[in-house]
């Protein structure tokens, strides 16, 4: 019981030297705010990179085979003869005809009516599977498998459509990366115009402690641990707002219904990662708040 009382006493004696702290000033709020756009940029980020390997993962390997024949009885025919020589071609894992019906509803929005009426020669398409390997070799082999029999039929990787916006995707990770790291930089320089505004603020206090035999790592400690629980109160409560956000983002991404906007999401990696932010917060703001009282003592001796 003496123990826990004098440890009380402690606590409330370094309350007392250094008030501050619970959101009363300035410094948890910037904090929270730092920590909100850091948690956001980042989430961007894993979820861009998630969404860049979905679409590289389901789009290895796969094709598309054109029958572009005018007739439709003759394009039928060379339809069945190519989708009997691809089943039986070496790299081909499975080679699937497209329902004529389903692609007239995907080019309806664009075509109108004329994309059912029979007017129009839609190509015959054929949902090609390549084995796992080097694509761009069993590619080629289909190719000329391919030219062989018809130069009507032409074969396009699917990988190759959606690459500029695979792309994109990719530069606008590396965008969020770049502003997650801003962050920690303008976090970083907050907590040093803290820290130098409390040393100055408190340097009556600071020479009382000097003359009671107080050392620059006791008096720095101080520091320190005020600026840490306000890094921590303001990282809790930005992390919170953020994860609320992006739990919102989520659920409408999800309710488009596009398998390229719903492939943006966070792996219980990444999850983990936003977690550890917080803490990363906390942990500079305690390291940069120590070094700069440091160097301050230091100058001032």
């Amino acid at each position: 019981m003496a123990a826990r009382a004098d440890r009380k006493a402690a606590a409330a004696a370094r309350h007392r030297l250094l008030p501050g702290g619970r959101l009363a000033g300035p410094m948890p709020w910037i904090i929270a705010i730092m920590m909100f756009l850091t948690v956001l940029a980042a989430a961007a980020g894993l979820g861009l990179g998630a969404a860049v390997r979905s679409m590289s993962a389901d789009l290895a390997g796969r094709a598309s085979v054109q029958v572009v024949e005018a007739d439709a009885q003759a394009r039928g025919q060379l339809a069945a003869r190519t989708l009997q020589a691809l089943r039986g071609a070496d790299g081909v894992r499975a080679a699937d005809p497209v329902d004529p019906a389903k692609l007239a509803d995907q080019l309806r929005p664009w075509l109108g009516e004329a994309a059912t009426s029979g007017d129009l020669p839609v190509p015959a398409l054929i949902d090609v599977m390549l084995t796992p390997g080097d694509s761009d070799a069993k590619l080629d082999r289909l190719r000329r498998l391919l030219g062989g029999l018809s130069p009507k039929l032409r074969i396009e990787p699917h990988a190759a459509f959606l690459l500029p916006l695979a792309g994109l995707l990719t530069a606008l990770g590396w965008l969020a990366a770049g502003v997650v790291l801003l962050m920690i930089l303008a976090t970083g320089a907050v907590v040093v115009l803290a820290a130098r505004g409390a040393h100055d603020s408190h340097r009556g206090t600071i020479d009382v402690l000097h003359l009671m035999g107080s050392t620059d790592v006791q008096i720095a400690r101080l520091f320190q641990r005020r600026i840490g629980l306000d890094a921590l109160m303001g990282g809790a409560l930005g992390f919170s707002f953020a994860i609320l956000v992006i739990l919102l983002i989520g659920l409408r991404l999800s309710a488009t219904g596009s398998d390229v906007v719903g492939a943006i999401s966070l792996d219980p990696r990444g999850w983990l990662l936003l977690a550890a932010l917080p803490i990363f917060g906390v942990i500079l703001a305690t390291l940069t708040a120590r070094w700069t009282v440091l160097r301050a003592l230091g100058r001032a001796l």
